[in-house]
């Protein structure tokens, strides 16, 4: 994460609203041999009793599958970014930088038992088809009986229990007002990165409003 504390401002709810809304990411362990990653989807869930964890699978392959959990992990989210040109700034003395969301998860792995894999499997998909609405929702009952045997031994359910939540929405918080609208501008004419537009539109919204339920705060500015 961003050690700028300009960077660091959003609220824990929000730093999972943003994950959950992503809902892909990367998970890391320590293996024997050194680190483990997986990029995988997910799905993030309050729990009963208190504290938040994180619902994934992974192939039975899967060398975190069979790192001997449970284990200390990671997973980090990105979420849009894009390249900023000190020229955009029309100011001395800048130099290139990069805008962008993530959230780092951490906390501990654990393997689930058996039969909570169907109902995350039933609720991930349930999660990313009524994006594509309204577009009928694949569901799992359009699997024949034998194909979604083959599936469910191939794969294993997870839990990471979330430990640490750490964001950074690095918007130019750092800059004068008129410097990151010429940076939003700059983005959106010349898009370079993965959702650069949409950083672009994050930080004209930032411009607009110091409303907290944003997510983002409005540090002093500075040269």
């Amino acid at each position: 994460m961003h050690p700028n504390p300009s960077f660091r401002k959003t609220e824990t709810a929000e730093a999972l609203r943003i994950a959950a809304a992503r809902g892909f990411g990367m998970l890391s362990v320590n293996g024997e041999a050194g680190p483990l990653g997986a990029h995988i989807p997910f799905e993030i869930v309050e729990e009963a009793g208190g504290g938040v964890s994180v619902r994934i699978h992974l192939a039975r392959s899967n060398a975190i599958a069979r790192a001997g959990l449970p284990l200390p992990a990671l997973l980090a989210v990105s979420g849009p970014d894009a390249y900023v040109s000190p020229d955009w700034y029309d100011a001395a003395d800048q130099v290139p930088t990069w805008n962008y969301v993530a959230v780092h998860l951490r906390g501990i792995l654990h393997l689930e038992p058996p039969e909570a894999l169907l109902p995350h499997l039933a609720r991930v998909s349930a999660a990313f088809e009524a994006k594509l609405a309204p577009k009928p929702a694949w569901t799992m009952d359009k699997m024949t009986d034998a194909a979604m045997e083959r599936l469910m031994r191939m794969i294993l359910p997870f839990r990471l229990e979330v430990t640490q939540v750490e964001s950074t929405v690095k918007l130019n918080q750092n800059k004068t007002e008129a410097q990151r609208a010429g940076a939003a501008a700059g983005i959106a004419a010349h898009p370079i990165g993965l959702g650069a537009r949409d950083i672009a539109s994050l930080i004209k919204a930032d411009l607009l409003t110091t409303d907290a339920s944003s997510g983002f705060t409005k540090p002093p500015a500075t040269a």
